[in-house]
């Protein structure tokens, strides 16, 4: 039992005669039972941080006879190399509409060219950009979060994950963030 003990002890001997206190007692029982009852309300009524997921729609591995063929104009490939770095070119691989260029994350890296280059696009043909997103064996997963991040704050909607060719890890290679 809690209890709280406020009897007048003090001094001993000399002074004046003063009739004897009885000593009071507080039972706190009652107020620890109170704490852990409040204790246990507030965690059982918390929410937790809840997870939360990105949504991503792949289309079937068999889906093969709706593929059409994209205009090279309309297609940017950003290939994610390592230390948070990535290379973005617009066209093909083999003959680039504009030269590969390094950057990074953030508002003046790649959210600043997604940004211009979909502006460009969408003034030329009417239609939203497709980016291709490349991870090498040297990125990680942070680097596709915040390029799926980046897509959705420039509110790109046509994007798809592919697989790296040779040719693109040796221009990663090249440019030193292989």
């Amino acid at each position: 039992m809690a209890e709280l003990d406020t009897s007048g002890g003090g001094k001993k001997g000399g002074g004046k005669v003063r009739s004897k206190k009885a000593s009071t007692r507080v039972d706190l029982t009652a107020m620890v039972d109170l704490a852990f009852l409040l204790i246990t309300f507030f965690i059982l009524t918390t929410t937790l941080q809840k997870p939360k997921a990105m949504d991503l729609t792949m289309p079937d591995k068999d889906d093969n006879h709706n593929q059409l063929p994209v205009p090279e104009t309309r297609t940017m490939t950003v290939l994610l190399g390592k230390n948070n770095k990535v290379e973005w070119y617009m066209g093909l691989p083999t003959k680039p509409l504009t030269a590969p260029t390094v950057t990074g994350f953030g508002k003046t890296g790649i959210r600043e060219s997604l940004f211009e280059k979909g502006k460009e696009v969408m003034a030329r043909s009417g239609k939203e950009m497709i980016v291709l997103i490349k991870p090498s064996d040297k990125s990680t997963y942070s680097d596709m979060v915040s390029m799926m991040d980046e897509l959705n704050i420039v509110g790109n909607q046509q994007r798809a994950i592919v697989d790296i060719s040779p040719m693109e890890v040796d221009l990663l290679k090249r440019d030193n963030i292989y």
